[in-house]
């Protein structure tokens, strides 16, 4: 079962990917392209090139779980990376993500963040 929490962290790969990829070559892209590691509890996202699937990866605790999702019209956002080939998002723009939402001219209003 996929949790959804605020304790997580969020990734998703700036690069297309080939949607053929399973477990390990997910955790392969994880572990050797995004410097991650794939067991880590993080949620991973990856996009194919014209960005009308989407396939998660997430370890929970004994094994990897893989959720696979495809939009029948319109695309997906992909991040631009600045510092790397990953980019790390909030969990409000995860599920907005998957529902395939645009976030790009939402504004979000000051709220109290935990440092």
């Amino acid at each position: 079962m996929l949790v959804l929490s605020a304790n997580l962290r969020y990734y998703q790969c700036c690069q297309p990917i080939d949607m053929r990829n399973g477990f390990d070559g997910l955790a392969g892209i994880v572990r050797n392209n995004l410097s991650k590691n794939p067991v880590s509890g993080d949620i991973f996202s990856f996009l194919n090139n014209p960005r009308t699937h989407i396939k998660l990866l997430y370890w929970d605790g004994d094994g990897f779980a893989l959720f696979y999702k495809r939009l029948e019209k319109d695309r997906y956002r992909r991040y631009t990376a600045v510092n790397g080939p990953s980019k790390e998002i909030k969990r409000e723009e995860f599920l907005m993500l998957l529902e395939g939402l645009s976030f790009d001219k939402m504004k979000r209003k000051k709220r109290f963040e935990f440092v």
